[in-house]
This record gives structure tokens, sequence and C-alpha cells, in this order.
């Protein structure tokens, strides 16, 4: 049997096989950031094609930390059921139901990718941003207002009550987004953290306000689920977060009770030059899992069987999210059992194709 359809057991949650969905954005919820028709077919078909666990993208937990007007969003309890019909979907092909909590931070505001993705205008919808220090994202973005004490408790608060909320709606896996510059990342970073106070400047304090969010989360998360935090291991960029300070605060979280790290890079700096080639991130998963006793996913142009199969198999990481792969073959996980010969539970409605 190969490794990367051999089951995983995480708390009281077990996947059926080692590949994921990665949390993609779709900019196509309304402007009341509910879940429409497209998250149904977008994330059911990905379950239908035997992907193991189903990753939602990036949900707001409060409207200013929306990356665009058509984010997803679960700051208020209309927002549930939208949600809860998916996760009823993707639950009955087997898979296990995930989501994404984000806040955007410095970066929220934009247009969706095929409009340019640029920071919008006030007339355009555009709003005020908020960050950890008043520094901006490029010349293009907003300069954000750096969040008070006041402020922080307020995001702390909104991420507790979203999780509340993704409860509610039957996920079992609930991962905190922690990379790619938005709001929980630029607290990290040093490249985007300049605040004179207790969370600023050392390593110590950079990280206090994750490790609060998560320690809030945990509180109202079932112990039977599984926590998860979504990291960029590196901003790939000298004097700016790194992969040994990735390994060390995972072994904070893993005192929080975090049971995974989905482990990407960059997303702070647009003058970061990402080496990027087929798995080019794999390697932080490896760190990771080496340095802590923490279940790791491996994300970035992981495209091939044997390539996914290899990584797990050689114990670099516990499982990979695949993200463009599976948007252009949502079947992707059935076509590799077969290529890797390995027997995987095809829909009755699909059984002629394979």
């Amino acid at each position: 049997m190969p490794q990367l359809f051999e089951s995983l057991r995480i708390r009281g949650v077990t996947l059926h096989n080692r590949i994921g969905v990665a949390p993609m954005c779709q900019y196509s919820a309304g402007p009341d950031g509910r879940a429409t028709d497209w998250h149904l077919v977008h994330l059911g078909s990905r379950a239908v094609g035997g992907a193991g666990l189903i990753i939602a993208e990036a949900t707001a937990v409060e409207p200013r930390g929306r990356i665009s007007l058509s984010d997803l969003g679960l700051w208020e309890d209309s927002q549930i059921e939208p949600l809860a019909k998916i996760v009823r979907f993707v639950e009955s092909q087997g898979a296990v139901a995930g989501i994404q909590l984000a806040h955007a931070g410095r970066k929220a505001g934009t247009a969706p990718p095929w409009q340019g993705s640029q920071p919008l205008s006030d007339d355009a919808g555009g709003w005020d941003v908020v960050g950890a220090s008043p520094l901006r994202f490029s010349d293009a973005h907003r300069l954000p207002s750096a969040l008070s004490d006041s402020g922080l408790a307020e995001v702390r608060e909104a991420f507790r009550a979203a999780a509340v909320r993704a409860r509610s709606a039957g996920f079992r896996l609930l991962e905190l987004h922690a990379a790619h510059g938005y709001l929980l990342h630029s607290f990290l970073s040093p490249l985007s953290n300049q605040r004179g106070d207790s969370y600023g400047g050392s390593f110590e304090n950079r990280i206090r306000f994750l490790l609060e969010t998560v320690r809030e989360v945990r509180e109202v998360w079932p112990s039977d689920r599984i926590l998860a935090v979504r990291l960029s291991c590196t901003d790939w960029l000298e004097g700016g977060w790194s992969l040994d300070e990735t390994v060390q605060l995972a072994r904070r979280l893993e005192r929080e009770g975090v049971d995974l790290i989905d482990c990407s890079s960059g997303g702070t700096s647009t003058r970061a030059a990402v080496p990027v080639a087929p798995g080019y991130q794999v390697e932080f998963a490896a760190a990771v899992k080496a340095g802590t006793g923490l279940v790791t996913a491996a994300v970035g142009l992981i495209t091939e069987p044997a390539q996914a199969e290899q990584i797990v198999r050689d114990g670099r990481a516990d499982l990979v999210l695949l993200g463009r792969e599976l948007l252009r073959d949502p079947q992707w996980p059935l076509a590799a059992a077969l290529a890797l010969g390995a027997k995987a539970p095809v829909p009755p409605q699909y059984a002629r194709a394979f």
C-alpha cells in the first residue's frame, strides 16, 4: 500500500489518505461574506475526487479582515448554514472538512486577481486597514493603523467567535492563517513588526499575539478536533522571519494544543526572491517535523503522484496539500491511486472511468 493512501489519525479525526486540498481563495462570496453554490461545487468536487482533507479558503473573522469584498466570512451567525451545507456534502463523500480562519491585516481591501488585485479606493468600496505597525505592504497599499491593546483584544475575540461558528458548522479541522504577510504573520516578521511594546522587538514578543490567539481558539475548539496553523517558514529576505524561528515557534504552538503545521513561505514583502521549483517548500515541513512532535503538511508545486508518495514515504511530511494541481484536476487523488497501485473509494457514479 502506498503510504500516500494510508489513513492518518489526529486526535479524534481520521483522514482516509494523506492528500488534502489547500485553502485557495475563490473571491466568489457575496458582500455578506456567505458561501455560495460556487463554494459547494468547488469544494464538493474535490471531495468526490478522492482527497482526504478539504480545507475551505481563508475566511475572514471580521469585515475589515477580508482580502477582497468577495471573501468568505464567519463574523456573524448568518454565515454558518451556507458553510454547514458544504460540510455535510464533503463529509458524505468520506472526506474531512476543514476551514482556514484569517485576517488580511495590511493586505486587506484589494480587488480580485482577475481585476488586478490592486488596493480598492474608497469609491470602489475600500476601507481602512490595520497591522502590527504603520508600514505599507507596498506603495500602492493603504497605510495601516497599528493595533492598540484594545484592538488586539478585539481581533482575538473575533478569531474565538469565528471558531465557535466553525464548530457549529461541523468543521473537524480549523486552521489559523499566520502566513503570507497577513495579520498574524505581520506580527511574527521583523520586516512588518517594528513595535516598541510587548508585541514587538524580541522573538518572544513577536510571537505573543499568535500564541494568545491560539489560546483563545483552543479553549472553544473541541478537544477531539484538529487545530492547525499555517506558517510562512521564511520571508526569503535577510533580516526577516527564518526557518529556525519557525521551528522554535512550532514547539511553543505544540504546547498550546496545536496539532498540525501547514508549512508555506513568503508573502510579507514584494522584494522577496522566491526560488520556485517543484517541491520547493517541502524541506520546511521536514524541518518542523524533525524539530517537534507535530504533524506537518507540505505544500508548493507538488504535482506528480510519485513525488507526493516520496514526500510521505521519506517522512518529510505527514500529508501533502495540493492547490493549483487540484484546480486543474479535481480527480487527481483517484488518478494518483491508479498510478501508484492503491485502492481508492471511487464514487459509483464515476466507477466506469476508473
